[in-house]
C-alpha cells in the first residue's frame, strides 16, 4: 500500500467513525475518531489470536515502517497543527502569562522528565535500564499542543488560564524534543552532561524562537504588499513549509521555529496586513487543515495499539504508570507556579487544571514508534500508549466537568 492509499483509507475511516460518533456516541469529535480506531485495533488483535493464517497486526506494523508515519508526522505533519494552533492564541493574555508559560515549558518539562524517570524505573525494577527510563520520561513530559487544543477549545477555561494551557503545550513539544534527542543518546551508549542539555536547549530552543520571528516578520511584509485572498494563503502555506525545513537544516528547534511564526501571523499579519475578507479565508483555510490533520491524528493514536505488545507484567506497569504521570505532572506544575505565580489566577484552581488538562498525544506516540528495535521498546511503548489513551479519553473527557465545578459563576473566590 502507498502513502496516497494508505491517507486514502484513513479518510475513509475517519468519514465513517465520524458518522457513527455524530448520530450514535455524541462524543467530542477527536475523541470519537480515537474510539473507534481503538475498537477496530481491539477487533484486529482478537481476529490474529483466533485465526493463525491472518497477521494483520504484522501488516500494520508493515505499513507503519513503510510509509514511515511518525517521522511524516515529526517532519510534515506537525508543522501545520502548530501554526494552525498558533494562529488562535490570545497574544494579549499570552502575554501577561508569559512568565507561567516559560517556566513550564522548561523548567517543567525538565522536572517531569527527571521525577517520572525515576519512578518508573522502579517501577520495572530495574529490568528497564535507567537511561531507557529517561527515554520515556522526555516521551510524556510535554503536553501535546493538539490534544490540548482540539479538546480543550470549548471547555469554558478563562481567557487567562486558556492562554497559560495552549501556550505551554505550544511551546513545551519543542523542549521536549531535544530533552527527548539527548536522552535516546545517552540510552545508545553516548556521553552527555547537564551542561550538554543546557546547550542543546538554548541552541535549538533559541535558534527556532529566532528563526520564526524572521520568517513571520518577512511574510507579514510580504502580506502586507498584496490583497489577494489566495495568494495570501499561499505566503502562509510557504512560510510554514519553509520555516520548517529552513529549522531542520540549520538544527535548530522546528515546532518552535513554527509555532512564533504562527504567533505572529496570528496577532499582528491577520490584524494589520489582512483585509477582512481575507483574514476570514485564511483562518477558515488553517481551520479546516486543522480539523483534518486531527481527524487522521487521532486515528493514528487509536491503531497505535496494533504495536504494543500486551503482557501482565506491562499491564501492571502501565496501569502504574499512569498514576505517576499524574503525579509528576502535579508536581511539574505546582513547583513553577509557585516559583512566579499565575498572575490573576485562582492558584489552586490553576494547578488543578493544568495538571489534569495535561493531555499526551501524537507527539509522545510518534516519538515511540521512532525508537529503533530493542529489549526495552515494548515496554516503553506500552507504559507511553496506556498515559496517552488515559489523559485523552478520561482526563480529556471529564475536562469539562472539572471546568464547570471550579469556575461556576456562583463559585467563591480561591
Amino acid at each position: 500500500m502507498s502513502s496516497f492509499e494508505l491517507f486514502a483509507a484513513l479518510l475513509l475511516l475517519a468519514a465513517i467513525f465520524g458518522i457513527v460518533n455524530h448520530r450514535y456516541l455524541h462524543l467530542p469529535r477527536t475523541i470519537g475518531l480515537m474510539a473507534g480506531s481503538l475498537v477496530l485495533s481491539v477487533i484486529v488483535i482478537l481476529v490474529d489470536r483466533s485465526v493463525t493464517s491472518v497477521d494483520l497486526r504484522q501488516w500494520w506494523e508493515d505499513q507503519v515502517a513503510s510509509t514511515d508515519l511518525p517521522h511524516v508526522f515529526l517532519d510534515c505533519v506537525l508543522a501545520f497543527m502548530l501554526f494552525a494552533g498558533s494562529l488562535h492564541v490570545d497574544m494579549d493574555s499570552l502575554r501577561a502569562q508569559k512568565w507561567t508559560v516559560l517556566s513550564l515549558a522548561t523548567i517543567g518539562v525538565l522536572l517531569a522528565t527527571g521525577l517520572y524517570s525515576f519512578g518508573i524505573w522502579l517501577i520495572f525494577a530495574g529490568a528497564v535500564p535507567l537511561p531507557w527510563c529517561f527515554v520515556l520520561g522526555a516521551l510524556l513530559a510535554p503536553t501535546d499542543p493538539i490534544a490540548v487544543g482540539g479538546l480543550l477549545k470549548d471547555a469554558g477555561l478563562p481567557p487567562s488560564l486558556l492562554a497559560v494551557v495552549n501556550g505551554e503545550s505550544l511551546f513545551n513539544d519543542g523542549v521536549a524534543v531535544v530533552v527527548f534527542a539527548v536522552m535516546l543518546e545517552w540510552a545508545n551508549g553516548q556521553t552527555t552532561t547537564a551542561a550538554m542539555i543546557c546547550l542543546h536547549l538554548l541552541t535549538e530552543a533559541g535558534g527556532g524562537i529566532a528563526l520564526g520571528l524572521a520568517t513571520g516578520y518577512v511574510a507579514y511584509r510580504a502580506l502586507h504588499l498584496i490583497d489577494e485572498p489566495a495568494l495570501e494563503l499561499t505566503i502562509t502555506l510557504a512560510l510554514v513549509t519553509v520555516t520548517y525545513s529552513v529549522a531542520a537544516a540549520m538544527h535548530v528547534s522546528g515546532p518552535l521555529a513554527v509555532v512564533v511564526a504562527g504567533l505572529l501571523t496570528g496577532h499582528r499579519s491577520t490584524r494589520l496586513a489582512m483585509t477582512d475578507t481575507s483574514r476570514e479565508q485564511v483562518i477558515m483555510f488553517w481551520d479546516l487543515i486543522d480539523q483534518l490533520l486531527n481527524a487522521v491524528l487521532f486515528l493514528l493514536i487509536g491503531f497505535a495499539l496494533l504495536s504494543v505488545e500486551i503482557s501482565r507484567a506491562l499491564l501492571i506497569a502501565a496501569a502504574l504508570g499512569i498514576g505517576l504521570a499524574l503525579v509528576t505532572r502535579l508536581v511539574s506544575v505546582a513547583v513553577p507556579t509557585a516559583l512566579v505565580h499565575l498572575r490573576r489566577l485562582p492558584k489552586l484552581s490553576g494547578i488543578a487544571v493544568l495538571t489534569w488538562g495535561g493531555l499526551r498525544g501524537g507527539i509522545s506516540v510518534a516519538l515511540a514508534l521512532t525508537l529503533e528495535p530493542s529489549p526495552y521498546r515494548g515496554a516503553l511503548l506500552a507504559v507511553c500508549y496506556a498515559v496517552v489513551v488515559f489523559t485523552i479519553l478520561v482526563q480529556g473527557l471529564s475536562m469539562p466537568i472539572l471546568v464547570r465545578r471550579l469556575y461556576r459563576p456562583t463559585a467563591a473566590p480561591r
